[in-house]
Parts: C-alpha cells; sequence; structure tokens
C-alpha cells in the first residue's frame, strides 16, 4: 500500500494530495466526500460518515513535515480529533502494517506546522511539537476516535501494531508566528 504523501501522480494530472490540499484550502479546512468509486481507487477522503461533517466534507489539517532521510518538505492531509489546545491524528496507514511516512517523518523531525481551517471561513497555519500519546491518554484519545470512524479499530486489527496517536501540541511564541493570545 503506498502512501499518499509520497505516492507520485501520473505526469500530466493533479495527484490526490494536490487536490485535497487545494480543496482544504479552498474550503476552510475542508475536503469533500469522496464517491464509493474514488475511494475504491485510493483517494485518501471517505465516502460520507454518517453524523461527521454534514454537507461540507471531511474536516482535516495539513500536517507540514520533513523526511527524515531525505530532507524534502511534504505536507499529508490527515483527519485529525481537537484535543484540547491541541490536535491528535493517527497513523492507521489504511492498515498497513507499517507506519505512515509522514509518523516515521515526524517521530524524527517533531517541531513544524499544521494548517487549520478557521471559524472566518479561511485557514491558519500553526506552529506545533509533535509528540506520540502514550498509556492511558492514547486509549481515551484512541477510543474516541474509533467511536467517531470505527474503520479506524478494523485497521488497527488489520495491521498487527498498535496504531500510533500523535498529538500536535501548540507551540506559542516561535519566532515568526505570534505569541498566545491574552485571556
Amino acid at each position: 500500500m503506498s502512501d499518499p504523501s509520497t505516492a507520485p501522480a501520473p505526469a500530466g494530472s493533479i495527484g490526490w494530495n494536490e487536490r485535497i490540499i487545494a480543496e482544504f484550502r479552498a474550503n476552510a479546512g475542508y475536503a469533500a466526500w469522496s464517491s464509493n468509486e474514488e475511494f475504491a481507487a485510493g483517494r485518501p477522503v471517505p465516502p460520507p460518515v454518517p453524523g461527521f461533517g454534514g454537507s461540507r466534507g471531511m474536516p482535516l489539517i495539513l500536517v507540514h513535515h520533513t523526511g527524515a532521510k531525505t530532507g524534502r518538505a511534504r505536507i499529508s492531509p490527515l483527519f485529525h480529533q481537537p484535543v484540547g489546545d491541541s490536535w491528535a491524528v493517527f497513523g492507521t496507514h489504511g492498515g498497513s502494517p507499517r507506519h505512515p511516512v509522514w509518523y516515521r517523518n515526524l517521530v524524527a523531525n517533531p517541531r513544524t506546522v499544521i494548517e487549520v481551517g478557521t471559524e472566518a471561513g479561511g485557514t491558519e497555519t500553526v506552529p506545533v511539537v509533535a509528540r506520540t500519546a502514550q498509556g492511558a491518554e492514547r486509549e481515551r484519545i484512541w477510543a474516541a476516535e474509533t467511536a467517531l470512524i470505527p474503520k479506524f479499530a478494523d485497521f488497527e486489527a488489520a495491521s498487527g501494531r498498535q496504531i500510533p496517536v500523535v498529538l500536535l501540541e501548540r507551540e506559542h511564541g516561535r519566532a515568526g508566528f505570534p505569541p498566545p493570545p491574552v485571556e
């Protein structure tokens, strides 16, 4: 199974990731649901999930990461779960026995940025530090996610590995980014 963040697009076409990234940026953090045919063909946004996202599509975040081996800049559109002032993402890799490339990259280079949709209808770039959730924290977040998207539990069972739950924690005051709001 290929990782959509690394799979090249056929010559003369726009790849899935490029399409999803463009949709995300045009639609304040949402990408249209895939048809069953598109999903079967590998488009990484699933068909509508009951009770999740509505007609706007699937809410995503764009995770920027640097290749652990290549040093290349990459962007991966990912499902997420808000966790306080942070975001949790899930290394399901579609049930593959291997962790996704973006996960290995974040382990090697945890300081990065994400793009998130805003209430005002745009997107915001947020500096974050990635860390893998462990123990009870991981179990609580994973249980909430699999209740929302049961397919993720199927992916974990098929993969033969524990799916990593990665917390992307907002990094306030990083150079080039505004300080946290005063409350």
